[in-house]
């Protein structure tokens, strides 16, 4: 009898891929971030607007990746565009913020996340003095947050068990939470047919004011703080967008990749787009601005969900983020790992990382990136995270595009089954937003983009050392 060698088994089909896109998408964020989004922006028409602007920025990016996608079909995603287009420390260098901060700070504010609302049934995991469990170098760990990592664990384990346990788990709760979200805009607009809260928080929907902590009105917003209020804004609306990359990170377990991933990239950012735009319609059809942003813990869901249902609301929302944020950490677990396996190939990665199990997934890949996570669960500045994933995120984003112009120049012959829709406009536009957006943050929240930018520089020695190590196992 032959061993065979494990290798990635092409098993997930469109609707696979879709729900990878969109699951990966929607977290917590779309239920919580609306708050902030108000008290920078202070009206109904610029919150919509910060809502339409992300997503036009990540549909656009989503189809200028298809042509990536299609040219480049294996795992490893956006760290093999940008090794193709610039060269390895390029894709080096995005590999590891999407190791050191990106993918695994992601997973661990999802985590917390489904911890929080758990609080709603559980006491012990709400994060309050009474739930300290102990103290570690300063930091109070609470019990939501020990949750939060076997949460990251037991999702860790069931992906070592193979892409299929991964696949059921995805699409069965993206499908729950994408019809769950799509009842609750149902009910809350059939709602606000009887209201006149739409009428009011409408009556001056282009008046941007920055808003306090309970929902006042502290001032108005002009000249070049309006850009400045657009970008704090987008930083929470960018984070909820995000993650719509992962599935060209398993490209090696899609059936058809050349096709089907740039589908699914489509499929999935449009879905999430409508219902997020739809999402605040909703909010603002049944709740004052005021209350939108003064929200108690930026709950904005929660304050939507008692408007709509009474007291049970409460419930109804947490059942639903912590189904929402499951779903979401499963996606993000699964394909995180197939980066650093590719990145290993390329003797870029710790050498272990780049072997698959009897499974045929890599194992050590989940279990390190599970680690980091863990470690990130403990830290508590979710929000100082959120701020240096926003930038480094789009940073990259917008490199990787221009890697489509620089391929184009480079490899004109090479097959390209898909090409990226409104070229060279819409990516060349995107470019320009994106830009602009981590510019507005470095000049608005230097410190936090000074940290991503940061992280990311710290690459270049660490890339060198690998390259210097290699080159001594060669000799």
């Amino acid at each position: 009898m032959t061993e065979t060698t494990p290798a990635f088994k092409p098993s997930l089909g469109l609707l696979d891929a879709t729900m990878i896109v969109a699951g990966s998408m929607i977290g917590s964020g779309i239920f919580i971030v609306s708050a902030d989004i108000t008290r920078n922006v202070g009206s109904a028409g610029w919150l919509i607007a910060v809502w339409l602007l992300t997503g036009f920025m990540t549909l656009t990016a989503a189809l200028s990746y298809g042509e990536l996608s299609a040219m480049f079909p294996k795992a490893g995603g956006q760290y093999v565009y940008l090794k193709e287009a610039f060269n390895p420390l390029a894709g080096f260098l995005y590999g590891w913020s999407f190791f050191a901060v990106i993918q695994t700070a992601t997973i661990a504010a999802v985590g917390v996340a489904f911890s929080k609302f758990a609080g709603y049934f559980i006491p012990a995991l709400e994060l309050n003095d009474n739930n300290i469990l102990f103290q570690i170098l300063g930091l109070n760990i609470y019990t939501a947050q020990i949750v939060s990592i076997l949460l990251i664990v037991l999702l860790t384990w069931i992906n070592t068990n193979g892409i299929k346990s991964g696949k059921m788990i995805q699409t069965t709760f993206t499908v729950v939470k994408l019809l769950s979200l799509f009842g609750l805009i149902i009910f809350g607009l059939l709602l606000a047919a009887k209201s006149s809260i739409w009428n009011a928080n409408w009556q001056n929907p282009w008046e941007m004011v920055n808003r306090g902590a309970d929902g006042t009105v502290l001032g108005g917003v002009a000249g070049s703080a309006v850009l400045g209020a657009i970008a704090a804004s987008m930083v929470g609306s960018i984070f909820s967008s995000d993650a719509w990359n992962n599935v060209t990170f398993i490209a090696g377990e899609v059936r058809n990749p050349q096709r089907n991933i740039g589908l699914s990239l489509f499929f999935g950012t449009l879905i999430v787009t409508l219902i997020y735009v739809a999402a605040n319609i909703m909010y603002i059809s049944v709740l004052p601005l005021q209350d939108i942003a003064s929200a108690p813990q930026d709950r904005v869901a929660v304050s939507a969900s008692k408007a709509i249902f009474g007291d049970v609301g409460t419930y109804v929302i947490a059942v639903m983020i912590m189904i929402s944020t499951f779903g979401c950490n499963n996606g993000l677990i699964l394909a995180g790992a197939r980066v650093y396996y590719t990145m290993a190939k390329d003797g870029l990665f710790f050498k272990k990382t780049g072997t698959l199990n009897k499974n045929d997934v890599p194992e050590f890949a989940l279990w390190i990136q599970c680690v980091v996570a863990s470690v990130l669960c403990l830290s508590g500045k979710y929000g100082d995270l959120l701020d240096m994933i926003s930038f480094v995120v789009v940073l990259f984003y917008a490199l990787t595009i221009a890697g489509i112009f620089i391929l184009r120049k480079k490899r004109p012959d090479m097959e390209r089954p898909y090409k990226a829709f409104g070229y060279p406009i819409l990516p060349a536009l995107y470019i320009i937003m994106a830009i602009s957006f981590c510019a507005l943050l470095i000049y608005y929240k230097p410190i936090y983009a000074g940290w991503g930018l940061g992280i990311v520089l710290v690459g270049i020695p660490i890339y060198y050392i690998a390259v210097a190590n290699n080159n001594k196992q060669s000799l």
